[in-house]
């Protein structure tokens, strides 16, 4: 039995981008119940060599409509990674599931053998089926980006869990 790589993609960005946004609202709500300027949050890190919370949850909504775009063989929406706030964060996020949920299992489907061209840092290239995009490199970039933004909210003490997390699915 396959499974279409548009249900392999589609529906576990859009599952894990809303409850990434329900895990923000959880936290927003947190900085203002415990008086916490939400800068601090916004800018927390697990460890100083890690990107900051804002800049994870920009690289999860990246990986959630570039890596879509690309399977569907459609330009990747530009967004200028200058979100400060929550407020900020939430409309960044509603702004990919609306990307997301424009696209079609028809324009999805069939991506296994696309041929995809990364280029993580010039000069090198690495090419990929769309099958081993998806699955190798795409949604694992997603998911580490959202696992840290869970982490770092989590370990400044918002309260939140695995089922907060996942989110309904």
């Amino acid at each position: 039995m396959t499974i279409s790589m548009y249900s392999a993609s589609i529906p576990v960005f859009k599952q894990m981008l809303n409850a990434m946004n329900d895990v923000l609202v959880k936290a927003e709500a947190h900085a203002t119940e415990k008086k916490i300027e939400p800068n601090a949050l916004l800018q927390a890190r697990l460890f100083p060599d890690m990107l900051p919370l804002v800049r994870q949850v920009q690289i999860a909504a990246d990986f959630a409509k570039s890596v879509p775009a690309r399977l569907a063989g459609i330009e990747v929406p530009s967004y200028e990674d200058n979100e400060q706030t929550f407020a900020e964060l939430h409309a960044r996020i509603a702004k990919t599931l609306a990307f997301i949920d424009g696209l079609s299992a028809a324009q999805i489907d069939g991506s296994e053998g696309l041929e995809i061209v990364l280029r993580p840092g010039t000069p090198k290239e690495k090419k990929l089926s769309g099958q081993a995009y998806l699955l190798s490199y795409g949604l694992p970039q997603f998911f580490f980006h959202v696992t840290t933004t869970y982490a770092i909210l989590r370990h400044n003490g918002v309260e939140i869990g695995k089922r907060d997390f996942m989110g309904a699915f």
